[in-house]
């Protein structure tokens, strides 16, 4: 299995995830942004899933990971926990 490791900054409203994603877009730092917005636990450490393998995360998630190369973040992604803004490590 593949292990991957990612940053995220989870968001319930569309509107929100999209004017956080503005900003990083900015060039805003994304873990002062996950620690200011993101709905997660993991918000305080600056938005960190640490590592984790294909298949444990929801599917979308998972898709929209495989779709940006490492050091890319991605436009907000629908999953049934709200809006996730995703920066690929590895």
């Amino acid at each position: 299995m593949i292990t991957y490791k990612a940053k995220h900054i989870l968001i319930s409203e569309l509107e929100d995830a999209e004017y956080v994603y503005e900003k990083l877009q900015a060039g805003e730092s994304f873990e002062k942004l996950a620690y200011e917005f993101s709905e997660c636990d993991t918000a305080t450490n600056g938005g960190d899933l640490g590592s984790f393998r294909s298949g444990e995360m929801v599917a979308e998630f998972e898709k929209a990971l495989y779709q940006i190369k490492t050091g890319e973040i991605s436009s907000p992604v629908k999953t049934k926990f709200g809006y996730h803004i995703i920066f690929r490590i590895s």
